[in-house]
């Protein structure tokens, strides 16, 4: 399995550069990128599935000899959490690209679209199995910059401001992480995250400022890649602006890839929860989280573009998986019951991946709508399930879900996120999280009167279903929806289970992943680390 892990990144970028080529052909339409681009993601997913419970493995890229040092090189790590979110993100992709065989046919360019949401694909990816603090920002810059221009890609006046807005906030989300990423080579002198984290153990509480500095750029560059209130300006405009399958996309995998994953791998794995700033860094997530919950669906409630209105609805739901991870980690750091962390992170990792199928269902589904229809303004739909028997009903599949209804998979994520959060002491937290779920109710009960319900106006009798695969690609996830809520016990042990360990036990990472020809971090490197302080 482990010689498996380049061709995450391999394949992905290979046919991103070759689908122009193939849009290059006298004659063509875009058929063969699209074939391409559909081929490569369903053999993603299925090498991603096939991770699945697989033991945690390390891949090394080079290897060179240093002068004064054991040799050197890249690495891809691949444990429980990495699994996970190669599934997500795969499998999202995959329905995004069946969806686009047919939507993406309104627009020129289509061999260009391909191309960049392949390599859109291939940074993510990168950016989950990369083993090295550089090379995740290498590919996170991979994968926004693609985002940038899908953004864009419809070239009309929204588009182009929403992208603008996106690619500046995006230039000072990834100042703050480089500045992160500097400040910890320049204390370690290293970039691998297992070696960082063993020497930043070594160095205790000496160079503490200068840590607490590199975690709060990270926190404020992740953040803001994953739109976290007050870092959340960009993702109202971006969302509703993108084609439907990038919105997709970006909702329901690209803020967790280069935004949630990071954050939790680096502040478990690499600052560690166990010294005096743990604590700290579990508070921010909670008050993150808590704020972003909260804001983002009161200011969803009020808005009638569809689009728009699950944009603010995505930094919502992005708050529980903030609040729960944050609690975990407050109870990890303050050496409470563990059982209890373990559950409270098990329910973030559980509505990430939930949030990922249902939100992601819920845009192809606003993209059906605006499809077919030509509008995606509430006040101008109505009767959708006379019109378009398919996207109605998956469509109130997601609302269900996302509103927490059982046994759809929201219930049982935000049940958990509940249950933790009130058992760990946060009572105000855990009323504070059912009230924002009885407000999403509430908010999607307002999509399915308008947009779904009563008689349809005079122009919605006129449409009709949108083709095959932009439906199956809708029933792809709606059924992922409910399997995911009825049969939790079943892929819990081989999904969520053994991320939760990868983030409950961070001592694992380094024995699991340093460089094999290194030495161990005792005190003669601390001195030598010492030493090149200045």
């Amino acid at each position: 399995m482990t010689t498996w892990l380049p061709l995450f990144v391999i394949l992905p970028l290979a046919a991103g550069f070759l689908t122009p080529l193939a849009g290059r052909r006298p004659g063509e339409s875009g058929g063969a990128a699209r074939g391409l681009a559909l081929l490569v993601g369903a053999v993603l997913l299925a090498g991603s599935i096939a991770l699945l419970g697989s033991e945690p493995a390390v891949y090394w890229i080079g290897g060179w000899p240093g002068a004064d040092r054991p040799s050197v090189g890249l690495s891809l790590v691949c444990d429980g959490l990495t699994q996970m979110l190669l599934v997500t993100v795969n499998a999202i992709a995959f329905c995004a690209l069946l969806y686009s065989w047919s939507y993406i046919q309104r627009y020129t360019g289509r061999a260009l679209y391909y191309c960049l949401f392949l390599l859109m694909l291939a940074g993510m990816n990168a950016v989950v199995l990369a083993g090295d603090l550089f090379n995740v920002f290498v590919f996170m810059e991979v994968a926004v910059i693609c985002s940038y221009a899908l953004v864009a890609f419809g070239v009309e006046r929204a588009e182009l401001e929403a992208a603008f807005k996106y690619v500046v906030l995006g230039s000072v989300s990834s100042l703050f992480v480089l500045l992160g990423i500097a400040l910890i080579y320049n204390l370690t002198g290293q970039l691998n995250m297992a070696l960082v984290a063993e020497r930043l153990g070594a160095l205790g509480t000496e160079r503490g400022p200068a840590v607490w500095l590199a975690a709060g750029c990270f926190i404020m560059g992740f953040g803001l890649k994953a739109a976290m209130v007050p870092f959340h300006a960009w993702l109202p405009d971006a969302h509703p602006s993108a084609p439907a399958p990038i919105s997709a996309m970006l909702s329901g995998v690209v803020i967790k890839a280069v935004g949630v994953y990071v954050v939790c791998r680096i502040l478990f794995n690499v600052f560690g929860l166990n010294t005096p700033a743990g604590a700290l860094y579990a508070n921010v997530l909670i008050v993150l989280g808590t704020l972003s919950m909260v804001i983002g669906v009161f200011l969803a409630i009020g808005q009638w573009d569809f689009k728009r209105l699950l944009a603010y609805h995505s930094i919502s739901q992005m708050g529980y998986v903030f609040l729960a991870v944050g609690v975990g980690a407050a109870v990890l750091a303050t050496d409470g019951p563990r059982p209890i962390a373990a559950l409270a992170i098990f329910g973030g990792l559980f509505h990430l991946v939930n949030h990922a199928t249902f939100k992601s269902l819920l845009f192809l589904c606003s993209g059906s709508a605006e499809y077919a229809a030509g509008t995606r303004d509430l006040h101008e739909l109505g009767g959708l399930k006379y019109t378009m028997p398919t996207t109605a009903g998956c469509c109130r599949v997601a609302a269900l879900s996302i509103a927490g209804v059982p046994p759809f998979n929201g219930f049982w994520s935000k049940l958990i996120i509940v249950v933790a959060t009130a058992m760990a002491g946060y009572w105000i937290l855990a009323a504070l999280a059912a009230f924002v779920s009885f407000m999403t109710l509430l908010s999607f009960l307002k999509v399915q009167r308008y947009a779904l319900e009563g008689p349809p106006p005079e122009r919605i009798r006129a449409i009709h279903e949108t083709p095959v695969p932009m439906r199956l690609a809708m029933i792809g996830l709606a059924t992922a929806c409910v399997l995911l809520g009825v049969l939790v016990p079943l892929h819990r042990a081989r999904l969520i289970d053994p991320a939760t360990r990868t983030l409950t036990e961070p001592r694992l990472y380094v024995e699991r992943f340093r460089p094999p020809d290194q030495p161990h971090m005792g005190t003669t490197w601390a001195a030598a680390v010492k030493e090149l302080q200045p």
